[in-house]
């Protein structure tokens, strides 16, 4: 956090984004941390109560999505994963994440551990081919990223998207001005504070960005479903990828 030495996150560096280890340390990368936030009440108390309702929105959403080949991008706590394992059974989950920690704490959960394949890779540049994922899933991750990560990160989810693949992205909403947490400024200014990227996320329009970065692989997205969550705070979105000729 940003009250203790500001240069205490370089100890976390070790091959890590720079605004990751600078900014989350505390959050994802300090094992204390990560078995403290690794508890289903404290995972959920963050989201507002909300994780069970977001977690579920989003198993259903992957109910009617291809299976053939799902990747997670990036770990997540509490028991989503596992969950996502169990709907896509038995083919195997596939789950990429920068930090090491993460992807041993994950399989740590599963109850199948070698139907997890866990890799460490960074989201902004997946040594993937092209094409090689049916599904895949987001899960708050984007506004944990400055804009140039993100849209590193989306564009290579339209390279290894294929046509007729689909992306799952739960998130928050755009900015949610009439929610009490956002006019309520304490709740607002603790949040960006803790989310230091979120304010400008806020801002994003993800289909926009989903098809500039299309184009280059001659491909588009277009929203299958969009589900809205606690006021318009969060949002559960449903992508279909498909070919620009389409």
């Amino acid at each position: 956090m940003k009250f203790l030495r500001f240069d205490f996150y370089r100890n976390f560096l070790d091959g890590m984004p720079v605004y990751l280890a600078r900014h989350y340390w505390w959050a994802y990368l300090w094992p204390r941390a990560v078995w403290f936030f690794d508890h289903q009440p404290i995972i959920n108390a963050i989201l507002f109560g909300q994780y069970k309702k977001l977690m579920q929105a989003t198993l259903e959403e992957l109910e009617d999505a291809p299976k053939q080949r799902v990747l997670q991008l990036t770990c997540v706590y509490g028991e989503l994963t596992g969950k996502i394992m169990e709907a896509i059974s038995p083919s195997p989950l596939h789950i990429a994440d920068v930090a090491l920690i993460q992807l041993e704490f994950a399989q740590r959960k599963a109850k199948n551990p070698s139907a997890l394949k866990a890799v460490r890779m960074n989201a902004e540049n997946l040594a993937y081919h092209d094409d090689s994922f049916t599904t895949l899933v987001l899960f708050f991750l984007l506004h944990e990223m400055p804009k140039s990560a993100r849209n590193n990160v989306l564009s290579e989810c339209m390279r290894v998207i294929p046509d007729g693949g689909v992306l799952q992205v739960t998130e928050y909403a755009p900015l949610p001005t009439e929610h009490f947490l956002y006019r309520f400024w304490p709740s607002r200014w603790l949040t960006t504070y803790l989310e230091p990227f979120l304010g400008d996320f806020w801002h994003d329009d993800i289909t926009q960005m989903l098809n500039t970065h299309g184009a280059s692989f001659g491909k588009k997205a277009s929203i299958e479903t969009d589900q809205r969550l606690f006021g318009n705070f969060y949002r559960v979105t449903k992508f279909k990828i498909s070919s620009l000729e389409a």
